[in-house]
């Protein structure tokens, strides 16, 4: 009896355990769709802006214009960030697309200041490096929280350093900011991926999830295009 009553327990138990690793595949695939989506938003509207040059320099010559441009995924990126527990999962959808399509206008830069096969050839290396440190997160055993207070630390380092070198303009600070850029973002990465499978066991609604899925396919989002930025730096044919 003893025995066929521990069976009947590990079965519900591996039941279980395939319950939710399915659930939680379905969710990570959710995030990492949200994610692919909003980058090919940005990257078609970066094309297209960069592709005409009356809407690029009607952008690029009023300032005012310029400076909407540059802080407006900001703006969104707080919104859903302070926001995200009293919205909506469709107005979070909303804000997310809007960000993007934000975020495509102001990278359209990038393609009047590097070469187009330079773009490309990053944006392979990026998602290679970022495939492989997002896989790391997933499935490694080993926590990762105690890198998070580490690469915030670091992330913020590198925000001073840039706005010190805005006004330096030296090529080895650059270089070095580069380079940490992309150690950090390459950590950031893994950390994401791995705060964002741990959320998983938290969600007790189909709305909840939905809010989780796009607010992590933000965060992975970030750390794909500032490390792709990063890498631009020091990888980028300038025109």
């Amino acid at each position: 009896m003893a025995s066929d009553r521990d069976a009947a327990f590990g079965r519900v138990d591996t039941i279980r355990s395939e319950t939710i690793d399915q659930g939680l595949r379905a969710y990570m695939l959710g995030v990492y769709n949200y994610m692919a989506g909003g980058l090919a938003v940005s990257g078609i509207i970066a094309y297209f802006v960069s592709a005409s040059p009356t809407i690029l320099t009607t952008i690029y010559t009023n300032t005012a214009l310029t400076w909407i441009v540059m802080l407006a995924p900001l703006a969104f990126i707080l919104a859903i960030s302070f926001g995200i527990r009293k919205m909506k999962a469709s107005t979070v959808q909303v804000l997310y697309w809007a960000f993007a399509i934000t975020m495509g206008i102001s990278l359209s830069s990038i393609f009047v200041v590097y070469t187009s096969a330079s773009i490309a050839r990053v944006f392979f290396i990026t998602a290679a490096t970022f495939g492989a440190m997002s896989l790391y997160g997933y499935t490694t055993k080993k926590d990762l929280t105690g890198w998070g207070s580490f690469l915030f630390m670091g992330l913020i380092g590198i925000i001073i350093a840039s706005v010190v070198n805005f006004f330096m303009a030296s090529a080895a600070l650059d270089f070095a900011i580069s380079v940490i850029g992309v150690l950090i973002f390459v950590g950031l990465t893994a950390y994401d991926t791995q705060k964002i499978r741990n959320e998983y066991s938290e969600l007790d609604s189909s709305e909840v999830a939905t809010k989780k899925s796009v607010y992590g396919a933000l965060r992975l989002y970030l750390d794909f295009i500032n490390l792709m930025m990063m890498l631009l730096r020091l990888f980028g044919s300038r025109r």
